[in-house]
Order: structure tokens, then sequence, then C-alpha cells
């Protein structure tokens, strides 16, 4: 899967770069509008419709890519969702690798965008949205997160598989961090955003 201008911000000749965009007011903009057309289309088969990754934590640096979720009863049959979110443009990328999700990306021509679609409930539904509330909760640790990012972008910047594995470790040390925030606090997540 080729990257985008879109998804890294930066290309030399022959390969794309990695690159952190300062926080933009505009991204939470782009979910809203997008939140809304996908509610429409989907209706009730959309349990939940979050802005997640990066780009949903006020003030982080991210690279520029709009990340949704979108919670589900069941991820087979694909085609309660499937149907409408290609009626919308999007691609399905029925390769994915990640077993727990299935994964679209934005129309050709439109800014880079992921759809997840995964199980409500499920783990790897509430993994992203803690992730998330923790890091709006939590401006030091966001803080350290875009410090750690800045950097890997930089060491990895020709190698976005390779920025991706680097950023593991520290994604799972923000996350120990976080479920203790939600074991004291008694986390849950917040209504939909769409």
């Amino acid at each position: 899967m080729e990257p985008s201008l879109e998804d890294t911000g930066t290309s030399v000749p022959g390969q794309w770069v990695v690159r952190i965009a300062d926080y933009d007011p505009a991204w939470p903009i782009r979910f809203a509008e997008l939140g809304g057309r996908l509610r429409e289309a989907l209706g009730r088969v959309a349990i939940r419709i979050d802005h997640i990754g990066s780009t949903s934590v006020p003030g982080l640096a991210a690279k520029p890519v709009i990340d949704v979720q979108i919670s589900v009863a069941r991820l087979e049959p694909v085609q309660p969702f499937c149907g409408p979110l290609q009626g919308l443009g999007f691609v399905y990328r029925p390769d994915n690798t990640e077993r727990t999700k299935r994964y679209f990306r934005e129309p050709p021509g439109h800014p880079r965008t992921h759809i997840h679609v995964r199980r409500a409930g499920s783990f790897s539904e509430q993994f992203p949205l803690l992730f998330r509330d923790f890091l709006r909760s939590h401006s030091q640790a966001a803080a350290e997160y875009e410090t750690v990012k800045r950097s890997l972008a930089e060491r990895y910047r020709l190698d976005r598989h390779g920025y991706t594995d680097a950023k593991g470790p520290v994604v799972w040390q923000i996350i120990q961090q976080a479920d203790d925030w939600a074991q004291q606090t008694g986390w849950e997540p917040g209504p939909s955003d769409a």
C-alpha cells in the first residue's frame, strides 16, 4: 500500500517522507463534516462513530490523517457497513492483515482518511478510545508523546513502517498509564462523536 502525500506530507523523488504536522484546528472540523455524512449513511448500523488517533487530541502534532472508528455489532457480514461506506466513495481494503477490524481508505483524490470498523465493546475498539481520552486529559503525557513522535519521524523519515514499529513501545507505555487512570476514575467512553 503506497502512502499518499496527505499521509506523510512530503515527498522526495521515488519516496515518501514521514512528517509530523503541528496541530491543525481544521482536523476536528474535517471529522465533524465526515462524521455527519457517515452517520447519515450508516444509521443504526454504526453504534458509535468516533474521531480517534492523534488528530483527535487538541494541541497534539500528528501526521495529517483523520482516523475514524466505526463501532458495529458484528464484523461479518460486511455488507451492512461496507455498502454504505463504498456508496460514499470509501475504498474497502479486504487485504488488511488486522483481523479485529475492517479497513477503508479515502475516496481517490480526497484528503487522507482511515476508517477503522471494529466490533463494539471489543478490546480493539476500546483501546483507541481510552488512548485518546487519556491524552486529552493528560497534557504532559501528550507533550511527551509528541516529542517521541517528532524524534522518530526524523529517525525514520523514509521508513513509515519503521516509524510505526518504533512508536509501538511508547504507545504501550501510555496505554498502561491510561489503564491505571481508567481504574482510578471508572473511565468509560463518552457519547459517540457523530
